[in-house]
């Protein structure tokens, strides 16, 4: 059974979604304006923002909301935050590409405590809570348990042009190839990260992301057994927009094949 706050979360998901689902049905009336380089908004993604603001604030008017398409509302309760991503793989929406996700967690007292990833048109709902466990369409999850890089199948997030990451993910890539069984670029990491909950990835690394794109995510595959870390370092992905993810074998060892390459 879910909890309260489980439902409000999945029933804001599953309307908004229903508003996505038309608008990917008939993407040549979309509006498109460009942010910036690879980077592009869409009227789609500002209506499926406002649509789940709304329905949370009916259930937790109180709530703060960090979302990114609207920034930084406050609430009058600051121990509660609602952190939205109405469309994480903006990309693969706009190109009719069915791999992109809704994804809403939520922060109490800066822990990540509920997170709900959903794909609309695959009808794929990932859904966590802190000692809960993880599951897809109620369906139990687990990271995969492969124990050798070799085996591993990697979802890397490829940069957009123009970013300043793309020499380091060349070299990145350069190296993994030599190492990992197969490499995959999602262009949604919410969902990516919702693949290696389900096993389906072994491992994940993106870089250069922010918080809404990741933070039900990083939720999902710690209560599907597994962990994410920063890319670099011990400091929170959350915090430094760089993330790898896996098991507790395998990451340590993707750490190292990203650690080659920086020095190489």
């Amino acid at each position: 059974m879910a909890t309260p706050i489980m439902n409000v979360m999945i029933g804001a998901v599953r309307k908004a979604a229903r508003s996505l689902q038309r608008d990917y049905g008939e993407l040549s009336n979309l509006q498109v304006s460009q942010k910036a380089p690879g980077d592009y908004v869409t009227a789609a993604d500002k209506k499926c923002d406002k649509i789940l603001r709304e329905e949370l604030q009916k259930a937790r008017p109180d709530y703060t909301f960090l979302t990114e398409e609207s920034g930084a509302i406050k609430g009058s309760d600051p121990d509660h935050r609602f952190i939205i991503d109405p469309i994480d793989g903006t990309m693969n929406f706009m190109h009719a590409v069915p791999v992109f996700a809704i994804t809403v967690a939520l922060e109490r007292k800066n822990e990540i405590v509920a997170g709900v990833t959903y794909n609309p048109i695959s009808d794929e709902m990932f859904t966590a809570e802190k000692g809960s466990g993880a599951f897809m369409n109620n369906r139990r999850l687990r990271v995969a348990a492969r124990r050798e890089l070799h085996e591993a199948l990697v979802a890397y997030e490829i940069p957009n042009r123009g970013s300043k990451d793309l020499p380091l993910s060349r070299a990145e890539i350069g190296v993994l190839q030599a190492r990992v069984n197969g490499i995959r670029g999602m262009g949604s990491v919410a969902l990516g990260l919702g693949y290696l909950a389900a096993g389906r990835v072994d491992a994940l690394v993106c870089r250069n992301i922010q918080s809404w794109d990741i933070a039900a995510g990083v939720l999902l595959v710690r209560e599907a057994g597994g962990f994410t870390a920063d890319c670099d370092s011990e400091a929170n992905p959350l915090e430094t927009g760089n993330i790898a993810g896996g098991n507790a074998d395998l990451l340590p060892l993707l750490k190292q094949a990203l650690k080659d390459a920086r020095t190489a």
